[in-house]
C-alpha cells in the first residue's frame, strides 16, 4: 500500500497482491484508514475485491460504496471489468452510472486515474 500526491490529490493505492475485501468489516477498516490519512482518493485493484462484489445481488458492492461516502473518500476501482460488465446488464449500468460521477470510478488501469485526477485538476 502506497500514499502519494497525484495531481494535487493524496492517493492511497493498496498493492495487487493482499487480502481479499470481503465483509463490512474490512471495508470500515479500509476507509476508516484512508479517511484518518486524509486521501481524497482510494483506489483498490479489482484482484483485491471478493468476487461478490461483482454481483451486485450480494449487495457487497453498495456496501463498498457506502463507505466511500460515508467516509468522504472518493474510490476507484481499477482493472479489466469487461467480463463481468459482458455479463450483467445491471452491472454495467452501474459502472456506466458511476463513472459519470466524481465519486466513484471503474477504471481499467493506473493511466486511466491519472487522467481523470488530471482533468479534475484543470477543472
Amino acid at each position: 500500500m502506497s500514499i502519494e500526491e497525484r495531481n494535487g490529490y493524496l492517493v492511497q493505492r493498496l498493492d495487487d497482491d493482499g487480502p481479499l475485501i470481503t465483509s463490512d468489516a474490512d471495508t470500515s477498516d479500509l476507509f476508516g484508514n484512508a479517511w484518518y490519512a486524509k486521501v481524497d482518493l482510494l483506489v483498490i485493484p479489482m484482484s483485491r475485491l471478493d468476487r461478490s462484489f461483482f454481483d451486485l445481488s450480494s449487495r457487497h458492492a453498495g456496501e463498498v460504496l457506502r463507505k466511500a461516502v460515508n467516509y468522504g473518500v472518493r474510490l476507484a476501482v481499477v482493472g479489466d471489468m469487461t467480463t463481468y460488465v459482458a455479463g450483467s446488464e445491471a452491472f454495467a449500468d452501474f459502472v456506466w452510472e458511476a463513472n459519470r460521477g466524481d465519486h466513484v470510478w471503474f477504471l481499467p488501469d493506473d493511466e486511466a486515474v491519472e487522467a481523470r485526477l488530471a482533468a479534475r485538476a484543470t477543472a
